[in-house]
């Protein structure tokens, strides 16, 4: 399951008694060898023999000796008070969140997530005092989600970080959080975020259902949930969405959807996803309609470009040479000539270098990377050409493929696959395996689903309110509804525009 429960195989669970020591000894047993475990006693008579468990580097010192231990030391109750663990709770510890528990599980993991635990001799029970303190990366803006303009702040590694980005943007009671905890070693915090009066409430069911299906060891980052629980899961299609700025969350959040924020990972995941949303930006909200839309229908033209130039390239110079006109066939015939590999080898030699050369610019330091490309790019690519190993025509084909591949960032896998699936399949039967292969594609991308939403939906619908934010993205003023298949309550985002 994904709800998972902190278990010791070596130990089993610990068991509290009144005796304080006896309580130590079975915390110093359930954390042994573990160096970074601080057990501080603390003497007050009116109290009695009394600790304080933590650990180190996961807690905030200073909370921890002005909030807690000071005045739990200063503390003198009049002679005629009893001195009980309730008034410990609400008149000594200084901390925001004081939580008593007996719940032995609930009280291990606190201590791993960077809160103090307060124990009292003669007292089963202890106190959870909130004390987190560990450093995380300050907020900026995602590397692989740049905006000339709009909001810049990023998510980070801090769930509740994350989590009060989103709540700036959305000041309402109706936004709810519920907190899962996934990973049976790691028991990873994660939340369930959504607009309770307009989320569609099948698809918070699946997620809820799914979610619990699965049993991991660890879950570091949130595509370990995002492969779990996506909607065909072979397919190079994705079916679930994710971003790192909290901007375009709220603004899925508003149309209906859910978010599920990971603890330990800047990246959120959102459902149902749609085919569409692979060529929006978040700065197409933030910039003029007329120079968004010519962006967006750049973005699809590209797509198809990208996954299309090679093999109709290796088709047409292949199989059809009557297609082409005469002047075009002489020219391409000539910067051939003296190239040893045939046509379909010299593709795929290019794009595999091609990928190669994206993968480590990518992966290089900055500045390294740009040399790097530029290096490939240029010197080898005209060392090839000058060397009669690669024709001209070429290198014109692949990196024209290459840039349009650019200009969808999140159909990164998708493309590069279909493009070598295309380029085989017109390889062997030209443009009639090309377009056997456009139709497959197409077959394929209306079979599929995210949480029970197609995800061409968008482009079969017969409401015109839902097509004003698909290949062109029309004004503010006339999407006046929510799309009917992400939300159950269609009324207005906003008010109609005035013509006056």
């Amino acid at each position: 399951m994904g709800n998972s429960e902190n278990t010791n195989e070596a130990q089993g669970k610990i068991k509290f008694t009144k005796q304080i020591q006896e309580n130590i000894r079975q915390i110093k047993n359930e954390f042994a060898k573990d160096e970074t475990l601080v057990l501080r006693k603390l003497e007050n008579p009116d109290v009695g023999e009394s600790y304080i468990v933590y650990i180190d580097g996961m807690v905030n010192n200073r909370l921890i000796n002005q909030d807690v231990i000071r005045p739990f030391l200063e503390f003198h109750p009049e002679p005629h008070e009893t001195v009980t663990l309730d008034v410990i709770q609400d008149q000594v510890m200084l901390s925001n969140s004081v939580e008593r528990t007996s719940d032995h599980d609930k009280l291990i993991q606190a201590i791993v997530y960077g809160d103090t635990l307060l124990l009292i001799d003669g007292i089963e029970d202890a106190l959870i005092l909130n004390t987190k303190g560990w450093t995380s990366r300050s907020i900026s803006e995602p590397e692989n989600e740049k905006v000339l303009r709009g909001p810049r702040e990023g998510f980070t590694e801090s769930i509740i970080t994350n989590l009060s980005l989103i709540r700036r943007r959305i000041l309402t009671s109706d936004l709810k959080m519920e907190f899962e905890t996934f990973g049976t070693r790691t028991n990873t915090k994660a939340c369930i975020c959504y607009l309770d009066s307009i989320v569609n409430k099948d698809v918070l069911a699946e997620l809820k259902k799914r979610i619990h299906m699965f049993s991991i060891d660890g879950a570091l980052d949130s595509n370990y949930i995002n492969e779990f629980i996506k909607d065909s899961p072979y397919s190079p299609f994705k079916t679930v969405g994710t971003s790192e700025k909290p901007d375009a969350i709220a603004a899925k959040l508003l149309e209906g959807r859910v978010a599920l924020l990971i603890d330990g990972s800047p990246s959120a995941i959102t459902v149902p996803y749609l085919f569409t949303e692979n060529f929006q930006s978040d700065e197409d909200y933030y910039l003029n309609y007329y120079f968004t839309s010519i962006n967006r229908l750049l973005r699809y033209m590209a797509f198809i470009m990208a996954i299309s130039i090679p093999a109709v390239y290796i088709a047409l110079t292949t199989f059809h040479h009557e297609m082409l006109p005469l002047a075009l066939t002489m020219s391409i015939s000539k910067a051939r000539q003296g190239v040893p590999f045939p046509t379909a080898i010299e593709m795929t030699i290019m794009l595999v270098v091609f990928e190669m050369l994206r993968e480590s610019g990518a992966r290089m330091p900055g500045s390294m990377g740009q040399a790097l490309s530029i290096v490939g790019a240029l010197v080898m690519g005209q060392a090839a050409v000058s060397a009669k190993i690669i024709s001209a025509p070429m290198i014109i084909i692949v990196a024209t493929a290459g840039i349009c591949g650019v200009m969808s960032p999140r159909l990164k896998g998708a493309i590069i696959l279909l493009r070598f699936i295309f380029l085989i399949m017109a390889s062997f039967f030209g443009l009639y395996g090309f377009m056997f292969g456009a139709l497959a594609l197409m077959i394929h991308l209306y079979s599929i689903s995210s949480f029970g939403v197609p995800i061409m939906n968008s482009s079969y619908t017969n409401t015109l309110q839902d097509k004003k934010d698909i290949m062109v993205r029309a004004p503010w003023w006339f999407m006046k509804k929510r799309p009917k298949y992400l939300s159950e309550d269609p009324i207005r985002q906003q008010s109609t525009r005035s013509n006056k």
